[in-house]
């Protein structure tokens, strides 16, 4: 039976890189896939699946107003979809998250997720909560923190060199304004250190 997965880290864990590994892995035996991401992430452009590495490749951008069950229940009358792969899936609203489970148990689809599970503030975002409780399986990608060899759990959002722990929840950035780090250096960050990355 299908299953809907919900795979989650903190920045630079490589979920960019598996959703595109597993996209090609299905197409390698031409198997096809719908891949989706987040409207919101738009460093790249929207609709695009982009690994730190250098790899990228276009995706559906889901919008808050997307009917994500009507997108794949289109696309698999036309043709039989082997699975749904989702990008930046802490961006996805309530609604899509349970739309997707309706994919998982009325078309027997697998429907795989990746994303961030906690915000710069240490908050659930809503895409996540919702994964959290909705999905069959969850897994954590690991990472290691920026400033030492513990796994990173939390991200740091800096600003000016400074640690921020308030503000709006979303901004998009990538290694200028996040860190990955462990929850002694996210409440404990070496400042000293932050300033030499932002200055260099």
């Amino acid at each position: 039976m299908a299953q809907l997965f919900f795979r989650y880290g903190a920045m630079n864990s490589g979920k960019s890189i598996e959703i595109l590994k597993v996209a090609h892995n299905y197409e390698e035996q031409d198997k096809k896939v719908i891949l989706m991401t987040s409207a919101i992430d738009n460093r790249d452009g929207v609709g695009f699946v982009s690994s730190r590495i250098g790899l990228k490749r276009p995706a559906f951008p889901i919008e808050d107003q997307t009917d994500v069950f009507d997108y794949v229940q289109k696309k698999n009358a036309a043709e039989s979809i082997a699975c749904v792969l989702v990008d930046e899936a802490q961006f996805l609203k309530k609604e899509h998250v349970r739309q997707l489970t309706k994919i998982v148990d009325q078309f027997n689809i697998p429907v795989m997720t990746f994303g961030l599970k906690n915000d710069f503030r240490n908050e659930l975002f809503e895409g996540s909560k919702y994964l959290l409780l909705y999905a069959d399986k969850i897994e954590e990608m690991k990472t290691i923190c920026w400033f030492c060899n513990k796994k990173a759990t939390m991200n740091l959002r800096i600003n000016d060199g400074k640690p921020v722990y308030s503000g709006e929840q979303i901004m998009i950035a990538g290694n200028e304004a996040y860190f990955p780090v462990c929850r002694r250096h996210y409440f404990n960050p070496p400042v000293d250190e932050i300033e030499k990355l932002n200055n260099n």
